[in-house]
């Protein structure tokens, strides 16, 4: 009976630890359930962050690349606009007397076409010399007749030609300026006269020194078929002899037509001699002789400043009849109806490199300007010296000082004088 009372008493204690022990046992259950879902949550937030990170990172790296190419264009367009204005800053700085490295841009001397004759050698010293003593480029030339000289320029192994006789060119050539081929810049001189010659003697006689008419009632073109043995070929009796130009010349292909036009060619031999040279060669020395002559002259050159000098008149020039004279050089035909040739533009053209690269020697050339007077005068003095056309352009430009400093500016003025000095 006590013990059963003992057991009663301690029951109740029991059952409060019992109670205890399952409490704890539930509490540990439900820790174990929140770790288990914690768990689960965390793999689930780690993988939505490390996804979340990526594409982020992703993004990030798009929009890095996106900024880096505009960067780069901007640079890139920031460096071209930066080059335009230094270009333009070094075109705004450039003082007077600097220029571009033009034989560097042209990847040579500036070349100049030689036509052969001296008052187009001569214009062309002239421009050299104020090109390399006074902007300091160097300079060379070309000899040649006209079709290669026109083929220079249009392939720019030729550079500036200060005697174009534009009249006298095909009419293709015309056609090639227009084109742009290469660039006229206008007249050196205008006026130019040229057709058949004879010493005024012949027709008037000279009294002086006892020379007799030989020709008295010669001045058409219609008059030489009768007095063809005034001026008798000493190589062909049968025949008189008139001087023509130089092979190569245009001109001396347009004087063959007029020939042949006239019905001269009957009378008449053509006879080219080899040069200019050879040409006024011929009439000095019947000239100093007295003796009859009769050729293809022109004006300027320096015949005209020491010889009487008589011009054979021939039917008024037009421009039909000149395409039509022009077209038959061009094969070596004739024409019912020729013409005297007209007054001539001799201009200066340059090359298109040239008129590209040398702004400053292309406005030189433009300001270039002589007249007959100016040109005979320096042919007079390659004559009474034999000169060099080389020695006649110096000596030119202390004769005529003030009409070529107007060419150009005061700094490249006294640096040309310097040199003179």
């Amino acid at each position: 009976m006590q013990r059963s009372l003992r057991t009663w008493l301690f029951l109740p204690v029991l059952l409060s630890l019992a109670l205890v022990v399952a409490a704890c046992e539930a509490d540990d259950d439900d820790a174990d359930d929140v770790a288990e879902t914690d768990d689960v949550e965390m793999v689930d937030d780690t993988d939505d962050a490390v996804e979340e990170d990526d594409t982020a990172a992703v993004d990030d790296e798009d929009d890095a690349a996106t900024d880096d190419e505009e960067a780069v264009v901007d640079d890139e367009d920031d460096d071209a606009v930066a080059e335009e204005d230094d270009t333009a800053d070094d075109a705004e700085e450039m003082e007077p007397g600097e220029y571009p490295d033009v034989n560097e841009l042209l990847d040579g001397p500036v070349v100049f076409g030689d036509f052969n004759w001296d008052s187009a050698m001569f214009h062309n010293r002239v421009v050299q010399y104020i090109v390399e003593e006074g902007y300091g480029h160097e300079t060379d030339v070309i000899p040649g007749s006209t079709l290669p000289i026109l083929q220079g320029l249009e392939d720019n192994d030729i550079h500036a030609v200060t005697e174009m006789w534009v009249q006298n060119m095909p009419e293709w050539y015309h056609e090639e300026v227009e084109a742009g081929t290469y660039v006229d810049l206008g007249a050196n001189y205008v006026g130019a006269v040229q057709g058949w010659f004879v010493p005024t003697y012949v027709i008037e006689g000279d009294e002086e020194r006892g020379i007799e008419p030989m020709a008295p009632d010669l001045s058409h073109v219609d008059d030489l078929a009768d007095v063809w043995d005034v001026f008798e070929d000493e190589e062909d009796s049968s025949k008189g002899r008139v001087y023509n130009g130089v092979g190569g010349w245009e001109a001396t292909e347009i004087n063959d037509v007029r020939l042949r036009s006239y019905g001269l060619d009957e009378y008449y031999n053509s006879f080219l001699p080899g040069s200019e040279a050879a040409l006024f060669a011929s009439l000095a020395r019947e000239y100093e002789r007295g003796e009859a002559w009769i050729g293809y002259l022109w004006t300027p050159s320096w015949p005209f400043a020491q010889y009487d000098l008589t011009l054979i008149e021939e039917p008024e020039y037009t421009e039909e009849c000149w395409e039509e004279v022009s077209a038959a050089a061009q094969e070596e035909g004739a024409v019912d109806e020729a013409c005297g040739f007209p007054e001539v533009d001799v201009n200066v053209v340059v090359s298109t490199e040239l008129d590209e690269h040398a702004p400053h020697l292309v406005e030189l050339l433009s300001n270039y300007e002589s007249n007959m007077e100016l040109t005979n005068a320096a042919l007079l003095y390659i004559s009474e010296n034999d000169a060099t056309p080389e020695e006649a352009a110096e000596w030119w430009l202390v004769e005529y000082e003030d009409v070529w400093t107007e060419w150009v500016s005061d700094e490249i003025a006294e640096a040309v004088l310097d040199s003179l000095n």
